[in-house]
């Protein structure tokens, strides 16, 4: 493309992508990567699970993946995809006729996406580790969806706190409900949502849920976490009206570190703990599908099935929501910071966005995580609160403590 008759390069970009299936056919997932292509930096990645499938049919899926991520984020880029799928290249190159029902519409979707000039390359398994990883994890149940890294921008290390300092506004469908209100029901409620960091079930992949489960600490590594994402928010301290917690021992140590930092005291709300997995607590996901196969085909993607017996994902909202409205009450019109788990601080995005809470299955979340949202009253009444998501998921940037983390 040209620009005032100038050429302009286009972006180069890469894809890598896997995908895995345990049984072949059994449970199958993807994992895809898109890079700079100069610089190697992650624009995003996916790493999903797609229930029973082949193997063939799973790393379609992450080229797919990968090529929709691309269209979305890197529209003009020149994409070249590396695969360690023989069949998945030479096919998508046009050298292999495509002779399995299955592949045809998936190889059509890939076509679909992919620009004309994309280009295919078969790279040994092992340089493409990366894409494998992400598979993985959502095999075994530590993440799905979409997380965006840092190669789409370059932002100043400050830059959450500038746009946190910001003064946050209604959005405009809210500013009209509410002409001729006080002053007080438009100020916004902040919640300043930060997921505790690791500890050694984080590490070992094992699920981990509230005060019903073995309840591990911190670790060396997740308390460094914490600390630099509460010395990252320091500067907010003066506008910070207090520390809620869950009563979960990893998110209570998580809070004492922010407190300390900020200089407040910490506050609990029961409603912000982790969902209960019940029997399967303490348990990876692949114990779990040993010994529970029944129990967890039925949890999979279910919002009413209870996990191991625990709570199911309806359950955990309803008393989120209820934590939510205790918070507001307490501190209407002031700056939470509020120390919670994934299940909880998903189902508040969800919320706020009036999102189905299905989409909590399509959200990333890394320890030690930044997540902000403002609550506004609306309705006549002035008693319904509305919201707006204003950050999801930031780390603070160039931090060497997050470098293990971020892969959970």
């Amino acid at each position: 493309m040209s620009v005032d008759g100038l050429e302009q390069d286009r972006r180069r970009v890469v894809v890598e992508a896997d995908g895995g299936s345990r049984g072949n056919p059994g449970p199958a997932a993807y994992g895809a990567v898109l890079k700079d292509a100069v610089t190697g930096e992650v624009i995003a990645e996916d790493g999903t699970a797609i229930g029973v499938a082949t193997n063939n049919v799973a790393e379609y899926s992450g080229l797919i993946a990968g090529l929709r991520m691309a269209a979305e984020l890197v529209p003009d880029a020149e994409i070249e995809v590396r695969l360690d799928s023989k069949l998945v290249v030479e096919q998508m190159s046009g050298r292999w006729k495509i002779k399995h029902p299955d592949m045809v519409p998936l190889a059509a979707e890939a076509t679909r996406l992919a620009p004309p000039d994309t280009t295919y390359t078969w790279v040994p398994r092992e340089q493409n580790s990366h894409a494998d990883r992400l598979a993985n994890e959502a095999l075994d149940g530590i993440r799905s969806g979409v997380t965006l890294g840092g190669g789409l921008s370059d932002p100043e290390p400050d830059s959450l706190i500038e746009e946190l300092e910001s003064p946050a506004e209604a959005p405009a469908s809210i500013q009209a409900q509410t002409r001729g209100w006080s002053a007080s029901t438009s100020t916004p409620t902040t919640l300043v949502l930060v997921r505790h960091g690791v500890t050694v079930h984080t590490a070992e992949k094992r699920f981990s849920g509230g005060l019903a489960s073995a309840n591990p600490g911190l670790s060396d590594e997740g308390r460094a976490q914490v600390r630099a994402t509460a010395e990252w928010l320091a500067p907010l301290a003066e506008r910070v009206d207090a520390v809620v917690a869950s009563p979960v021992r990893r998110t209570l140590e998580s809070a004492e570190i922010l407190a300390e930092v900020l200089g407040k005291a910490v506050e609990v709300e029961p409603g912000f703990a982790e969902m209960e997995f019940g029997r399967w607590d303490g348990l990876t996901f692949t114990e779990v599908a040993e010994r529970f196969k029944d129990d967890l085909d039925a949890w999979l993607g279910s919002l009413d099935v209870a996990a191991g017996g625990g709570e199911s994902f309806r359950t955990v909202e309803q008393r989120v929501l209820e934590g939510l409205q205790r918070v507001l009450d307490a501190h209407a019109g002031k700056t939470v910071v509020v120390v919670s788990h994934v299940t909880p601080i998903k189902t508040l995005v969800a919320h706020a966005v009036d999102a189905p809470l299905e989409s909590v299955f399509r959200m990333e979340l890394s320890p030690a995580s930044v997540t902000v949202v403002s609550f506004f009253l609306g309705g006549r009444d002035g008693t319904e609160p509305r919201a707006s998501m204003r950050m999801y998921n930031a780390l603070p940037p160039g931090n060497d403590a997050f470098a293990s983390g971020v892969r959970w």
